[in-house]
């Protein structure tokens, strides 16, 4: 999940404006003089070709501004208000300062002239053209026409560029793109003032070497199909943002649009069909941007959850396939998230959710949790994720929900413009949780059975020639006591709310399982990722799909939380088949993938 931020807005404002001459002609080339009220801010600037003129990063206040070029300058200072914030606009008049020589009187004269003589000839050559007769002598010169100032709307112009270290900006003032689980792209492809679009495509080709003959895997929320190309995330949508009103919508789909609901139980609670009500959704949400501090920001609605330091979004990952505590952990709250930043380096962010990954309300506990995020410096970044009070899971109003989820990640060399190593870096990630109640403890005993969640997983990343390649090398471990956060594998079709007897859920249900990947990545350009990749995951109980699938004859018989006879008929106990005899699925204890693909995100 990422550990990324949403940025507060700056103290600062910004000015543009346009210069023209009497006549309402822009004037290009003229020196703008920006006067701050106590001097402490003097900026010299060129109009554009189309007499434009903009500055940005100035402290609210009034300032006097003069324009200059030639013998054309303004009669006196204009003064202007900086609103933080807010831009402010300023039309800005030059005047001739130095009155006309004889020469220039004279010349006047001779122009006037030979525009007359001119109409004189035309007439002689077109007599129907004659107009009226007209009095001799020179003829003044016509003042110009105005032309059209040109414009756009505030909202859909470009963010003005912040000059040198932004320091209020939480983390602004360094650059974490190298970060796991945090976009690489550095700037936006497009931005205006009232919306940054973001466009995601993220398709994949993987081989699973237990050649399963229905072509599916199970175990993960990254890796579902063997053997063929897929396009797993499809999503358009991205940041609205005006006058410190927020809103955000990122679609969802592809393959993610199927898998990620399925892991949701809490839609068999009540009615109206919340999961194809989100299923195409993977953010959604609106808030206020309040002053306070370095930036406080209130959202409702539906965001990726930050728990496993990996992201969502697989182009953000230094790997494909993530270790447990991320692929078994949320990638999703509904509810309200607070980010409070009290400095620049620092984001404490309240949730207060349904629940742990869930759309719905499991029972009568809401869940609450959230981060402290804090990055003291550009090459080290802390993370410490909480959640608890939640009573999720389904049917068991009584048991409750604890979960800690901690990372660090340092960039222990950067040398971005060397062709050889140009950067590397490692991260390590510990959770821990457990389930009380209704027949379960943290630790066994009176309580009832064991239902724990210990994990950790680290991951060493190496980049050269200029950032252009890297490699990550990690991979982690689980045990999950209970198996309450262990994906079910998806036998039969089944999902989080049908179970399935193959692969039970229930207290005292032992899962330990470890893995291992290696990630080479090519990165032409900031906005497209190449990957190949290795992984090797192992359980102490029979997990992956074999060669014999994971399917029954005939397909999906609609009845996941029954067993299967051979003939495709569902069973309420592993004995009613009779003759006919048990289906069961192929599962192992080990599996293989290499996979490779192709992310691209705008």
């Amino acid at each position: 999940m990422a550990a990324g931020t949403n940025e507060s807005e700056s103290l600062t404002g910004w000015l543009r404006g346009i210069a023209t001459n009497a006549a309402g002609t822009p004037v290009a080339g003229a020196h703008v003089s920006i006067h701050a009220p106590d001097n402490s801010d003097e900026r010299e600037i060129l109009t554009g070709s189309d007499g434009t003129f903009s500055a940005a990063g100035l402290m609210p206040g009034t300032y006097r501004v003069t324009a200059a070029r030639g013998t054309l300058a303004t009669e006196s200072p204009a003064k202007v208000e900086i609103v933080r914030n807010e831009g402010t606009e300023l039309h800005v008049t030059l005047s001739n300062t130095a009155p006309l020589t004889e020469r220039e009187e004279e010349l006047l004269v001779r122009i006037g002239e030979l525009e007359q003589r001119l109409a004189s000839l035309e007439t002689r050559l077109d007599p129907a053209s004659a107009s009226p007769p007209q009095k001799q002598g020179p003829v003044p010169v016509a003042p110009p026409v105005p032309v059209a100032i040109p414009s756009m709307p505030e909202a859909l112009e470009a963010p003005e560029t912040t000059l040198g270290v932004d320091s209020f900006t939480p983390f602004a003032y360094g650059d974490f793109t190298w970060l796991n689980g945090t976009s690489r792209n550095k700037e936006a492809a497009l931005d205006t003032r009232f919306f940054t679009p973001e466009v995601r495509f993220d398709t994949n080709f993987l081989e699973d070497l237990n050649q399963p003959r229905d072509h599916s895997m199970g175990g993960s929320t990254e890796e579902f199909r063997s053997g063929e190309v897929q396009v797993e995330q499809i999503s358009v949508g991205g940041d609205f943002h005006w006058k410190n009103v927020r809103g955000r919508i990122l679609t969802m789909f592809g393959m993610f649009s199927t898998t990620t609901p399925r892991n949701d139980a809490s839609v068999a609670v009540g009615q109206w069909d919340l999961r194809n009500a989100y299923r195409y959704v993977s953010e959604a949400y609106g808030g206020y941007h309040f002053n306070v501090n370095h930036g406080l920001n209130v959202d409702a609605g539906i965001f990726v959850s930050y728990i496993g330091l990996f992201s969502y979004y697989n182009f953000d990952n230094w790997a494909y396939q993530p270790s447990f505590v991320s692929s078994n952990t949320p990638w999703f709250f509904n509810g309200v998230r607070i980010q409070w930043f009290p400095t620049n380096k620092l984001k404490i962010e309240p949730w207060i959710i349904n629940g742990w990954q869930s759309y719905a309300k499991y029972n009568g506990h809401r869940g609450l949790g959230g981060q402290i995020l804090y990055r003291p410096y550009e090459w080290l970044s802390l993370v410490f994720n909480n959640y608890g009070n939640g009573t999720d899971d389904l049917g068991i109003p009584g048991r409750s929900r604890i979960h800690t989820d901690d990372s660090i990640e340092v960039r222990y060399y950067n040398d971005p413009e060397s062709t050889g190593i140009s950067k590397m870096a490692f991260s390590i990630t510990g959770d821990a949780g457990c389930e009380y109640g209704a027949g379960v403890s943290c630790h066994g005993g009176k309580g009832g059975p064991k239902q724990s969640f210990l994990g950790w997983m680290a991951y060493n990343r190496v980049w050269w020639n200029k950032d252009q390649y890297a490699i990550t090398v990690g991979g982690g471990k689980m045990n999950n006591s209970g198996r309450y956060l262990t994906l079910l594998p998806p036998i039969n079709g089944a999902d989080a709310v049908s179970g399935s007897p193959y692969f039970t859920e229930s207290p005292g249900d032992k899962a330990h399982m470890w893995d291992s990947t290696v990630t080479f990545q090519w990165m032409p350009r900031q906005y497209i990722t190449w990957w190949l990749e290795g992984s090797y995951r192992h359980s102490d109980v029979p997990y992956w799909t074999g060669r014999g699938g994971i399917t029954p004859p005939g397909g999906n018989n609609g009845f996941p939380g029954e067993y299967v006879c051979n003939n495709g008929a569902p069973s309420p106990t592993p004995t009613g088949c009779g003759a006919v005899g048990l289906w069961s699925p192929d599962l192992r204890r080990s599996q293989v993938v290499i996979g490779a693909g192709v992310m691209v995100k705008f």
